[in-house]
């Protein structure tokens, strides 16, 4: 009788110390289960781009530009000359803004201060999505990601990234992707980015230290925040938007915005 009258507390105390090493578990997984965790326990806000997001391309240093590349959507440069600015007004479907009377004629618009606060958002966007914390993945791959499936969530790494095959980009289209990247991003020729279950490039950040180079006939998702250089080869495609604080090396491209 009296081991019938313990047998319910035992059981109890078993199920507690159980439910207490599934907790541990879960808040401290391996370097395995980190990796293939989903990225959805925490929501994640998008980077707010401000006056930054009304630009398909912006940059501080100029666009070069090898002829024709299609642009959709507005392009500046500030603080340089226009006349930095390589892009024919027939190549720009959008406003083609400078900070003085040079620049591409006759649809260039002379307005400094709205892009001194687009370019001074540009940097505030950049610091906010390099200053996020507490990553959902870190230096996934090692840094190369090609071939791989990327749930929404914070990714970051600490080196290079490189893209040398194709790879998904897999969420809703209120789901947030954040790339932390503190050396260079690297996608190879006729490499694509593919978006899969409703995800939206303009909710794509790629936050990149080191220079951007998008190889021949690649296609790209997202907005790139770029420190350094970003630089589309021949026939490279993007949805998204090139926010540069240095240069932009476009050659015979076609950019969307998201």
């Amino acid at each position: 009788m009296k081991t019938n009258k313990l047998f319910p507390i035992i059981a109890v105390l078993m199920v507690a110390m159980i439910g207490s090493c599934k907790k541990q578990d879960v808040a401290n997984p391996t370097s395995s289960d980190a990796e293939m965790q989903s990225a959805t326990t925490a929501v994640l806000s998008p980077v707010n781009l401000r006056l930054a997001g009304n630009f398909t391309i912006l940059s501080k240093t100029g666009i070069t530009n090898v002829y024709k590349t299609t642009v959709t959507g507005d392009v500046g440069t500030s603080p340089i000359t226009g006349a930095a600015l390589l892009l024919t007004c027939s190549e720009v479907s959008g406003t083609i803004y400078s900070v003085n009377a040079a620049g591409p004629l006759p649809c260039r618009v002379t307005n400094a201060s709205r892009l001194t606060t687009a370019v001074g958002d540009m940097q505030t966007a950049y610091t906010d999505a390099a200053g996020r914390t507490n990553p959902n993945f870190l230096n996934l791959g090692a840094g190369n990601i090609g071939g791989k499936t990327l749930k929404a969530g914070l990714y970051k790494w600490t080196s290079a990234v490189t893209i040398p095959t194709n790879i998904t980009i897999s969420g809703s289209a209120t789901d947030v992707w954040i790339f932390q990247i503190a050396g260079t991003l690297i996608m190879s020729s006729a490499v694509k980015i593919t978006l899969s279950g409703g995800a939206l490039a303009k909710n794509i950040f790629w936050q990149t230290s080191g220079a951007v180079t998008l190889g021949t006939y690649s296609h790209f998702e997202g907005v790139i925040l770029g420190k350094t250089g970003i630089n589309l080869q021949t026939g490279a495609t993007l949805k998204g938007r090139l926010l540069a604080q240095t240069a932009v090396t476009l050659q015979k491209n076609a950019i969307t915005k998201p």
